[in-house]
């Protein structure tokens, strides 16, 4: 007697499903014209609790190089920071990260 499952799944298409939904998600930052760097700085020290130096680090990269990713977790835990990050005024977008 054999078992057989209610399902029948295609093992290569479950591992590519499964595959795109664990790589990390990244959250980032992109340059703009109206927030002070300060602010900046200060929003990734209050809302990620970087250091000043990390947050100085990253806020100059976004200056000068126009974005910086700031995070990496699940679309979830980007979708959240992104909307935190919308929340202090700053342009953020997330993507998955390949």
């Amino acid at each position: 007697m054999s078992v057989t499952s209610a399902v029948d799944v295609d093992p290569d298409l479950a591992v590519e499903e499964l595959s795109a939904t664990t790589q990390p998600w990244q959250v980032i930052v992109w340059n703009d014209p109206v927030n002070l760097m300060s602010y900046v700085t200060y929003v990734f020290r209050t809302y990620f609790g970087f250091s000043s130096a990390v947050a100085h680090r990253l806020m100059l990269q976004v200056h000068n190089e126009g974005k910086a990713v700031v995070a990496q977790g699940t679309k979830e835990e980007a979708e959240r920071h992104v909307a935190a990050l919308h929340g202090y005024g700053l342009w953020a977008t997330y993507e998955q990260n390949n």
